[in-house]
């Protein structure tokens, strides 16, 4: 499994607005500065995540983006399927697998069925907050 610019930049444009939340909208053309990602491609990554309900638009001069909810609201999982789909490793473990005619005596499918599992654990458990939280740890490492 390979996760793609989108879903990669769609967690660091989360992580932005969380970082950067005053309370006024954050504008795209600073999330693309900081983050240095080009701003139409985070015009198509916001467009989904506006449409899911992740994050609010606000128009006019002083507009730009807010997140809809607390950090700690969002998983990685979320942002990661939002933006992704599926995140199985293989498509015989997914959730609407229609089944392989090979399933009775596929040696490789309980490894597939534990990555899947192993994969969705981790992705469920990490939150937004989690990151602002690594994130500014990351900071004062720096800063030491």
């Amino acid at each position: 499994m390979r996760i793609s610019t989108r879903g990669r930049y769609a967690l660091r444009l989360m992580l932005d607005l969380a970082l950067n939340n005053t309370g006024e909208p954050v504008r795209l053309k600073d999330v693309a500065k900081r983050q240095e990602i080009s701003e139409k491609y985070l015009e198509q990554i916001i467009s989904i995540l506006n449409k899911a309900g992740y994050v609010k638009s606000i128009r006019g001069p002083q507009g730009g983006y807010t997140l809809r909810k607390k950090p700690e609201e969002y998983t990685v999982g979320m942002i990661l399927r939002l933006t992704e789909g599926s995140l199985s490793p293989v498509e015989c473990v997914e959730d609407d697998a229609s089944g392989c005619s090979r399933m009775d005596q596929c040696a490789t499918l309980m490894l597939w069925k534990k990555l899947n599992e192993a994969i969705n654990d981790v992705v469920d458990h990490v939150t937004l907050e989690d990151l602002v939280t690594w994130q500014m740890q990351k900071v004062d490492e720096y800063v030491i």
